[in-house]
């Protein structure tokens, strides 16, 4: 008997041995909270930059992150990688990284359009991402690397983790600079001609 054979191998009684399965459902239940937590994220971090910034910089930065978790997602079903827990934690993590990049430049927007309110809002926005872009390339480099080292030393989820934030780091460095900025100037340029 299997019981049997995993107690004898425990050392312990057959009585304290017990099987527990884990259903499709419980999966559902994960993907169900996780999507919910997502929401959930989303709509927080939009009241809290349209309070600091401007609702135009929050929609610029959902925007971002709706780049990310496009490009995460079909990386994901493209190639079939397993999906667990681990990857979701990872998942939110990289949106939080994209939003913390991507809310250093805009803060860096604002207080040059407060400094110079004279200013053409594009030679802002390039200034501040000039201004920024060191830090963001070696703040991401360093992070990459760490995500490498997981994924290639780590083991279990935090292999997982790591493959999920390599992905991660990459559009999360690309949408702050090249998503956020470009959709908040496309629109307050539009709003200014209408």
């Amino acid at each position: 008997d299997l019981t049997n054979g995993f107690a004898e191998r425990a050392g312990v009684d057959a009585e304290e041995i017990s099987f527990s399965f884990t259903s499709s459902t419980w999966g559902g239940e994960i993907t169900e909270k996780a999507v919910r937590a997502l929401v959930i994220f989303l709509i927080i971090v939009s009241i809290f930059i349209s309070i600091r910034f401007e609702y135009r910089m929050a929609v610029a930065a959902l925007a971002a992150m709706v780049h990310d978790v496009i490009v995460v997602v079909g990386v994901y079903s493209v190639f079939g990688f397993e999906v667990t827990p681990a990857t979701v934690i990872a998942f939110l993590t990289i949106l939080g990284y994209s939003l913390y990049d991507t809310i250093v430049v805009f803060d860096r927007i604002r207080e040059e359009l407060q400094s110079n309110p004279g200013r053409e809002l594009r030679d802002v926005i390039h200034f501040a991402i000039n201004r920024t872009l060191s830090r963001t390339i070696l703040t991401s480099a360093t992070v990459f690397l760490c995500a490498v080292a997981l994924w290639v030393f780590g083991a279990g989820d935090v292999r997982l983790y790591g493959e999920v934030f390599i992905y991660g780091v990459l559009t999360g460095t690309f949408s702050s600079i090249f998503i956020a900025s470009p959709v908040f100037y496309w629109w307050h340029k539009g709003e200014r001609k209408g």
